[in-house]
């Protein structure tokens, strides 16, 4: 059974850092698409960065650029979110996603992209 599992959220101050894990089961990330998401209470899920499969690819929201970085550990069948510098607008459940081809990499990516989801990770900033 494919599944996705999101770790790492948390409570933090603005300013800090959290690293978020995105570990596939019951398949190998290899030659997925990934990406991280997040929606805030009352708003639409909105992309946060994406990875192609080949790791050619890599995007970012402009609100995340230089400080969000997404990497992959194919041995370890997981891949991360690196999040510097936080600010409260960064406040949302964090959800990765995979994609077997289904995201035109030529483009940014959506939801409607991605058809398996974990189920999510709490990031809280604030003082």
């Amino acid at each position: 059974q494919l599944q996705l599992v999101e770790s790492g959220g948390g409570l933090v101050q603005p300013g800090g850092s959290l690293k978020l894990s995105c570990a596939a089961s019951g398949f190998t990330l290899h030659g997925y698409d990934i990406g991280w998401f997040r929606q805030a209470p009352g708003k639409e899920r909105e992309g946060v960065s994406c990875i192609s499969s080949s790791g050619d690819s890599r995007i970012y929201a402009d609100s995340v650029k230089g400080r969000f970085t997404i990497s992959g550990d194919f041995a370890r069948n997981t891949v991360y979110l690196q999040m510097n510098n936080l600010e409260p607008e960064d406040t949302a459940v964090y959800y990765c996603a995979a994609s077997l081809g289904q995201w035109d990499t030529s483009r940014w990516c959506l939801p409607r992209d991605f058809g398996s989801w974990g189920q999510g990770t709490q990031v809280t900033v604030s003082s």
